[in-house]
């Protein structure tokens, strides 16, 4: 009786907190935050099955996210890289088409 009401306020609380989130975030995961969460499991995965205990799935899953963090951190520097250099080969552009103005920001 007492698994099933532990089990049961977990669910509840989950589920009541994963829609409070929904509902609040328009814009959706970040690439830091895809990143950790793919790599949290891998590792938890990973962990387990080579401690063969829970120990080694929560060190494999703080290890993963920790690597899948900076794995897509990177990936969102390189994606802002490529946005700002075509936006500056539009600004190139635009002051070649129109010698002697401003560009409008």
């Amino acid at each position: 009786m007492k698994k099933l009401i532990i089990y049961g306020g977990l669910l509840l609380s989950l589920t009541t907190t994963v829609n409070f989130n929904a509902q609040a975030q328009d814009k959706g995961i970040s690439k830091q935050g895809k990143g950790a969460i793919i790599g949290g499991a891998g590792g938890a995965v990973a962990g387990a099955l080579i401690g063969k205990n829970v120990g080694g799935a929560v060190i494999g899953g703080a290890i993963g996210a920790g690597g899948g963090y900076i794995i897509g951190n990177e990936a969102r520097k390189r994606e802002q890289k490529k946005k700002h250099a075509a936006w500056l080969e539009r600004r190139r552009a635009w002051k070649r088409a129109h010698p002697g103005k401003a560009y409008p920001y």
